[in-house]
């Protein structure tokens, strides 16, 4: 039976030695509460750092532990301490996180930590790979993993990959400032699905891969090598019912009230309001801005003061960083300052606490308060906000959320302000002091309904059944990959035939892309590779390269060459006009293609004898899509009456001939000779009428994973050579 490893950072376990005793307790939380059942499903385990350096353990102990995690279906990775101060500490929080929370001011990028970050993930890859049989899946978590999908996908390129990442993904330009943007994007697209909370951050994943990586984007999908990604947002639950039941056990009277719970009540008598508030300590939840904006608030609503109070309870994090220690020390004066400003004898307008709580206090400062103030500066998604929703089994109660919380894609219903507005924060929350309860009561069960509806349980199953899905696409996308018994096919084939006819286009398949087309000529190599070619069949190279080009670069070798798409024929070193082409019609579309080259920096057109092609393979992508769209639009009307057709090539729009094209051509040659052999190479849709023209029994191959009319697809320029090696 397949079975399913999820990797994160963490273990789902809390793991303590004392005095040389191990225990060992589950740990509680959004991703341990939703992978609880993907987790529990047969043989399924959990990769993940158990807490404990492993330098801080004997050799009998790290057995012992590792023995004792094994029985909780879960597999440590050994870490050390310079692994835990480099790769966690350093990269992860003091590059990746601040960057992708858009705090660029405090993203620290050294070399060093790269190395660890590396390093660890290459350990958390053999862990995985060890455990990894035919047929399993893996999901990866999290920002400090964003390498491990490729390094399990080199070894062992079958697997099924999911990746989610729990935190923001940054827009283009902020990302394009990471030094290694390029590894950590091409580390992520191991994956066969990538997950993300919103629709935004999925989008801004997609700009950089197409803008860093120049990879083309279909939709949500991506066309990477011989593989198709899909991209998704999933926004991640709660255990919804655990909340909902909880505050409805605190709620009962057979449950003795905490002393928390009967000081939240004293502050509740004579119509006072409490407002709640409850994150990490960490200066992405925007906790200086929102004390200075309920400040504000006071001044700007003074009269409710002594009528409200805000319970703000901060829970520490890496308190032995020095920005956190800094963000304390900021946050302690400013509560310290405000309450000396607006305190009087019975009232304090700030409750501040500094600590972690039991569930159970928690749930009491849910019930308890009117009104929740979740307003972070960015957040990935934000579960309090959807926390407090579920225990408000009154029906009452007012959400205001952060436009900046990945949550409020979902909880429209909520009271949605930017955080960095204090005007906007001061009259919201004034209307959440003075809504209605009818209003309270509409707005909580729409919440209520759409998060119970949508848990942790349901986010882990849409994901998994999302990645499934992706092995029905793997198995359809690819006509037939030129490999194995295929290319034994092929390579016996030609080597067994005595008339062999071998049709190789150019660029794209000779040789790769280069963003000035005259950067493309052949090479010592590819002579000597087309010179083996030749004695051993009828060589044919054609391009949509002109004749000009082609003349000065194979003028001196006895190849057959087809220029301009099909108009003329290179023969026993002699050129012969296939077609009769009229150019008049070139000084109309040229000042077509001279002012959107104008308006889009990074292109330029190419002239040809017979032809204009408007290359845009430098431009933005996203600007290229648009203006593509329009010239296309404002072609079509001209091409149309003049004879003329477009032809939409690999970042290059080309006009030309409608009489022209590459299919045309291999009929006259067929008719030359009976060949017994024939083998047709190219890699965009000018080729396709190649492959529709070429016989049965030919052998039709695509470069490039793209849907196709040729009977099998190979991967790149590079294995075009290998291949084009074994036949001679």
């Amino acid at each position: 039976m397949n079975k399913t490893i999820i990797v994160s950072n963490r273990l789902p376990l809390q793991v303590s030695i004392q005095e040389n005793s191990l225990e060992i307790s589950p740990s509680v939380g959004g991703l341990a509460t939703g992978m609880k059942s993907v987790h529990s499903e047969g043989k399924g385990i959990w990769v993940g750092w158990s807490g404990i350096p492993e330098n801080e353990l004997s050799p009998e102990l790290s057995q012992k532990v590792q023995q004792e995690i094994r029985k909780e279906k879960c597999v440590s990775v050994p870490l050390d301490n310079q692994d835990i101060e480099e790769y966690y500490e350093g990269f992860s929080n003091r590059a990746l996180w601040p960057l992708f929370h858009y705090f660029m001011e405090y993203t620290n990028f050294e070399q060093q930590e790269w190395e660890a970050y590396k390093r660890v993930n290459e350990k958390f890859a053999k862990v995985v790979i060890d455990n990894l049989d035919d047929g399993d899946t893996v999901w990866v978590h999290d920002y400090q993993l964003l390498l491990l999908p490729q390094l399990i996908k080199d070894q062992k390129p079958n697997t099924t990959i999911g990746f989610f990442l729990h935190i923001p993904f940054p827009s283009y330009e902020i990302f394009r400032t990471f030094p290694w943007r390029q590894e950590i994007l091409k580390g992520m697209l191991g994956s066969d699905l990538l997950g993300f909370h919103t629709y935004d951050y999925e989008r801004h994943f997609l700009s950089s891969i197409k803008r860093i990586l120049r990879l083309d984007v279909n939709f949500n999908e991506i066309n990477y090598h011989d593989r198709m990604i899909k991209v998704d947002s999933f926004p991640m639950g709660i255990d919804y019912d655990k909340y909902r039941n909880a505050a409805l056990k605190h709620h009962s009277d057979s449950l003795e009230k905490s002393d928390l719970r009967k000081r939240l009540e004293e502050h509740m008598i004579e119509d006072k309001k409490l407002i709640l508030s409850i994150d990490r300590m960490d200066y992405t939840k925007g906790i200086p801005t929102r004390i200075k904006a309920f400040e504000f608030f006071l001044d700007t609503y003074p009269e409710y003061k002594e009528k409200v109070r805000l319970v703000m309870l901060a829970v520490p994090s890496r308190s032995n960083v020095p920005q956190y220690q800094k963000l304390k020390r900021e946050t302690d004066e400013l509560v310290g300052r405000i309450n000396g400003k607006f305190a009087t004898v019975s009232w304090t307008p700030i409750w501040y606490f500094y600590r972690s709580l039991p569930f159970e206090d928690l749930i009491d400062l849910y019930i308890s308060s009117d009104v929740a103030l979740i307003t972070p500066i960015r957040d990935g998604m934000n579960l309090v906000a959807k926390e407090y929703v579920a225990t408000r089994t009154q029906g009452n109660g007012v959400l205001v959320l952060s436009e900046m919380a990945g949550a409020s894609k979902e909880m429209n219903e909520a009271l949605l302000i930017n955080p960095n507005s204090y005007e906007d924060f001061a009259l919201n929350l004034k209307r959440a002091l003075t809504m209605p309860l009818k209003e309270q009561e509409t707005r909580m069960k729409f919440l209520q309904k759409r998060l119970k509806r949508y848990d942790v349980e349901k986010w882990a199953n849409e994901f998994f059944k999302s990645l499934e899905e992706t092995k029905q696409v793997r198995n359809t996308t690819i006509t037939k990959k030129l490999a194995g018994d295929y290319e034994k096919d092929l390579i016996r084939d030609f080597q067994s035939k005595e008339k062999k006819l071998l049709l190789l286009d150019y660029d794209g398949t000779l040789v790769g892309f280069k963003d000035n087309p005259q950067d493309a000529a052949p090479d010592e190599a590819l002579f000597q590779l087309l010179d083996q070619l030749q004695e051993k069949a009828t060589l044919v190279l054609i391009s949509g390269r002109d004749r000009d080009t082609f003349e000065r670069w194979f003028g001196n070798k006895p190849y057959n060459l087809v220029t301009d798409h099909g108009v003329w024929l290179y023969q026993n070193k002699e050129w012969t006009a296939l077609e009769r082409l009229r150019t008049d019609w070139m000084q109309s579309i040229r000042p077509i293609l001279e002012t959107f080259r104008d308006s889009t920096p990074g292109t330029f057109i190419e002239t040809k004898k017979y032809s204009l092609a408007w290359h845009y393979r430098t431009a933005d992508p996203e600007l290229a899509k648009i203006r593509t769209m329009e010239l296309n639009t404002v072609l079509t009307s001209m091409v149309a009456n003049n004879g003329l057709s477009i032809l939409q090539g690999k970042k290059v729009i080309e006009i030309k001939s409608s009489n022209v094209n590459k299919g045309r051509v291999i009929s006259r040659l067929l008719t030359q000779e009976n060949y017994d052999s024939i083998t047709v190479i190219g890699d965009d849709w000018t080729d396709e009428y190649m492959f529709e023209e070429a016989p049965e029994h030919a052998y039709t191959i695509k470069v490039g994973f793209t849907k196709t009319k040729a009977k099998y697809q190979i991967k790149d320029p590079e294995q075009v050579r290998e291949l084009l090696q074994k036949l001679v």
